[in-house]
């Protein structure tokens, strides 16, 4: 049950609570990093919801503008979120891929480039997680869902 009043749910949720979401984001990713929480790439992450979706804590969806043509990925896109949701797994959609991939070191050993269209972050080693940034996250997606935004946009913070 959504618990907003009127004013909240006709405007718009306001830049400055976007920009402490994106920090709580930046501080979640910088967290789980080292803990081994973090499955980057579209296939990879299916991967891991097919397995063990109770796991997943969050779901990161990440394009760039020249990704808006990539049917295959739009596709994968569609199906990642219709399984998100049907498991109870937040979603947002995150437009800086470059401050992503400085988050969540962007390149494999070899030096080829990850592919960050798809991150996401699990609980560590089979228990929950309790962490107040991640709160903050699974708040802002419980309150854009409450307003029909089912996967909420998010700006990551320059850094």
């Amino acid at each position: 049950m959504c618990n907003m009043t009127l004013e909240e749910l006709s405007g718009d949720q306001s830049t400055e609570s976007m920009d402490t979401v994106g920090k709580a984001l930046e501080e979640v990713l910088s967290s789980a990093l080292p803990q081994g929480c973090i499955t980057v790439g579209v296939y990879e992450a299916a991967k891991s919801l097919n397995v063990d979706p109770d796991n997943v804590v969050l779901c990161l969806l990440a394009t760039e503008e020249e990704d808006a043509q990539d049917v295959a990925l739009q596709i994968h896109f569609t199906l990642i979120q219709a399984f998100c949701c049907e498991n109870d797994i937040n979603i947002l959609r995150v437009n800086n891929m470059r401050c992503l991939a400085e988050l969540v070191g962007g390149v494999k050993q070899g030096g080829e480039p990850m592919d960050l269209h798809c991150v996401l972050v699990t609980n560590p080693h089979g228990s929950t997680w309790k962490d107040p940034a991640l709160n903050k996250v699974n708040g802002f997606c419980k309150e854009s869902r409450c307003l029909d935004q089912w996967v909420p946009v998010i700006n990551l913070p320059e850094r």
